[in-house]
């Protein structure tokens, strides 16, 4: 059983099909500086924060590759899976002496939430001075696992059968977006009243895929979860904007201006007499502003959701996110970066801590390196490649 429920969100990960996935940067050199992006990403990964980068650009970049991105992060803040170990261990073995155990755990479990990533990115890029270009393919998978703890028993007065009662009508709920993307970004740098400015747009198709699962914490098959998705190809649309001055910079994004609601597939309750299960997926507009100093050898950036989104109703999931990253480079072959996140969403998230490399041997390609760090329960691992000539 122990097994079972460590697997159980990679099951769903790995379950999705054509998705490699993870977060919508999926960008270790941004992922080391906290996430930051709006005004301090560039010409290669403007379709993933700002598609106005696109055309900021150095006058040796011809054209520019990422081949590709990859990155993961795990968040089990309230030590959800080691609660589910101790009910299911006792459940197993059926021994009442440990009751009290057994409603700690589902004390703990109520309300908590496991949520993971995984993802990535290719891009190839054009800048030039009349319209830059940089056509892009993405992928990403979010899973978010909560624990439903049944709060009724048949004999209430017995505390012993009634918590053990409550637990074995207690379920495991799970859902998971699988987002695939491909799309183009256009950027045009211009002049106006002596402001540099510049302006972006990217169309994109996306496949969306949704998965849930429910299951009671004695008996689940988390080989089922696979076969309770569906999808849904859609068109939608991004923009941005830059105004710089010198190394300052000012930026806003709008990602995924077009709103869908996508259904998932409803599925049979595992508790008798339950209802079916189904979710809602909404996919709103984030808009985004940021503001930074980007020079030569340092940069300083911070980005700040201008509203709270709102991904799958009835799952605590909502993001609203402030970030703030910096980075030194070191005569352009070693970078070094830091940067920290939180969720404001909520009053209880804590902070997370970001650090990276970036190393560039002879300037013939790029290495980045991230991790990120909230706590022995929640990390992150990203990395990518890419060059420009």
């Amino acid at each position: 059983m122990n097994n079972k429920i460590k697997l159980i969100t990679l099951s769903i990960l790995l379950g999705t099909p054509s998705v490699f996935a993870a977060n919508y940067a999926i960008e270790a050199r941004g992922d080391a500086m906290g996430g930051v992006g709006v005004v301090s990403g560039n010409f290669l990964t403007a379709p993933f924060y700002n598609p106005a980068l696109i055309a900021i650009y150095r006058r040796n970049d011809d054209v520019g590759m990422i081949l590709p991105s990859i990155g993961i992060s795990y968040n089990d803040q309230n030590n959800m899976v080691d609660n589910l170990d101790t009910v299911t261990d006792i459940l197993d073995s059926q021994d009442l002496s440990r009751i009290d155990e057994l409603q700690t755990a589902m004390d703990n479990l109520d309300g908590s939430i496991l949520n993971a990533e995984i993802g990535g990115v290719v891009a190839f890029a054009i800048p030039n001075q009349f319209i830059s270009a940089n056509v892009y393919g993405k992928a990403f998978t979010e899973t978010f696992v909560n624990p439903q703890i049944a709060n009724t028993c048949s004999n209430p007065s017995n505390t012993a059968e009634c918590t053990a009662e409550k637990a074995e009508n207690s379920t495991v709920n799970a859902v998971s977006v699988a987002v695939t993307e491909l799309g183009i970004s256009l950027g045009k740098y211009q002049t106006f009243m002596g402001q540099h400015m510049a302006f972006g747009i990217t169309p994109k198709l996306q496949r969306v895929y949704t998965y849930v699962y429910e299951a009671s914490l004695a008996d689940y098959n988390i080989f089922d979860v696979a076969e309770n998705g569906t999808g849904k190809t859609v068109f939608n649309l991004d923009a941005g904007a830059l105004w710089f001055y010198g190394p300052f910079r000012v930026g806003m994004t709008a990602n995924n201006l077009i709103s869908r609601d996508i259904e998932t597939k409803t599925i049979p309750s595992s508790i008798s007499g339950n209802p079916d299960i189904s979710y809602q997926y909404e996919m709103r507009p984030q808009y985004t502003v940021g503001a930074g100093i980007v020079a030569d050898y340092f940069t300083l950036s911070v980005d700040y959701d201008l509203n709270e989104k709102k991904r799958y109703a009835a799952f605590d999931d909502n993001t609203q996110m402030i970030r703030i990253g910096g980075e030194v480079d070191l005569l352009r072959q070693l970078k070094l970066r830091a940067g920290y996140y939180r969720n404001l969403a909520y009053e209880n998230t804590e902070g997370t801590l970001t650090a990276g490399v970036g190393i560039s041997p002879l300037n013939l390609f790029q290495l980045d390196i991230a991790a990120s760090y909230t706590n022995e329960n929640a990390m992150g691992a990203y990395i990518n490649f890419l060059a420009s000539y």
